[in-house]
């Protein structure tokens, strides 16, 4: 046998057992390892909205044989509070995180330095406003596809022809990534028709509020882009403060199906939810199992709702999830 032969025989049985040795190693470690703990950060997070989103985590939870930690934190988070509790729950066990982020590129960079010690990502939204700048990975809706659908809708209703209404739109917020998205989708399908929009309103539009819904000039629509102002406008719609405006959003809540079961609002845009935080769970969770898994973003898909279809044996399943505490 050759010197080369030789050598190379050596070679392949101290990587075979090289193998063999980290194989034992990992081995060894897993057997008799507590549960692994997943900490979820959610704003508002005892909120209806989370309701399918919490179910999907729960179910996630059961497959993948992990504990899962909702924290208890309310809204109007800034960056140093959500990082802040970010690293409580990993000061107390949290092997994994996944956050709902506060908006602003500030806490991708502190969230991408506490990546290094835990795996995190982000659910909803990216915390930057361009998504394909984010330095995390993403598990959200849709967003854009979802301000699409919802704006075709609306033109469906109106065989395609808007000419002399007009609209008002309703965020909660301007900076997110989501909103940004979901209006851009909804202007992109509304610029080549002659609706022209009067006014556009955040955060603030509860009752006595200065930006209140009534308060704001009369239209013929209002368009919500997420759950809160869906809701906003539902309630508004109901004590008939809306001066006639018909009402079309996105919305994820018991709530919002409510409004829309009552005439309240005329279309619903339901985002994935429950897929949200099944998927969100399911990646961190193979990335503790498996130490070479890279986090993968994730965009999820949604339904469009018509009062007429919410008894549809095909529609059941979505408000199952989102009656779920």
């Amino acid at each position: 046998m050759t010197n080369s032969k030789k050598r190379f025989i050596c070679l392949e049985a101290a990587m075979a057992a090289m193998v063999i040795v980290l194989v034992f190693i990992m081995v060894k470690e897993h057997i008799g390892k507590p549960s692994r703990k997943i900490s979820v950060i959610l704003k508002d997070s005892n909120s209806s909205q989370w309701s399918a989103f919490r179910y999907g985590l729960k179910m996630a939870a059961e497959d993948q044989g992990v504990e899962v930690f909702i924290a208890s934190i309310g809204d109007g988070l800034t960056v140093h509070e959500q990082i802040n509790a970010v690293k409580y729950e990993i000061d107390n066990g949290a092997d994994a995180v996944i956050v709902n982020p506060v908006p602003g590129t500030n806490i991708e960079a502190k969230l991408k330095k506490i990546e290094k010690k835990v795996p995190v990502i982000l659910v909803e939204c990216t915390a930057s406003k361009n998504k394909y700048e984010s330095m995390l990975p993403t598990v959200e809706p849709d967003n854009y596809a979802m301000g699409k659908a919802l704006a075709e809708e609306l033109l469906t209703d109106y065989n395609k022809n808007l000419k002399g209404k007009t609209l008002g739109i309703v965020t909660d917020g301007t900076d997110s990534e989501c909103v940004i998205n979901r209006r851009k989708g909804f202007q992109d399908v509304m610029e080549n028709t002659s609706v022209k929009i009067r006014w556009s309103i955040s955060s603030s539009f509860g009752k006595f509020e200065e930006n209140s819904l009534e308060n704001q000039p009369k239209v013929d629509l209002i368009i919500a882009l997420d759950n809160t102002s869906l809701i906003a406008a539902g309630e508004y719609s109901a004590l008939n403060d809306l001066h006639g405006a018909l009402v079309y959003g996105i919305g994820n809540s018991t709530e919002a199906v409510y409004y829309l079961d009552t005439s309240n609002v005329e279309c619903l845009v339901i985002p994935d939810e429950f897929n949200v935080g099944y998927q969100s769970l399911t990646e961190v969770a193979k990335s503790l199992e498996h130490y070479f898994y890279k986090l993968e973003d994730r965009t999820l898909s949604y339904t469009v709702l018509r009062k007429e279809e919410l008894f549809l044996e095909k529609n059941q399943e979505i408000i199952f999830t989102m009656s779920q505490y």
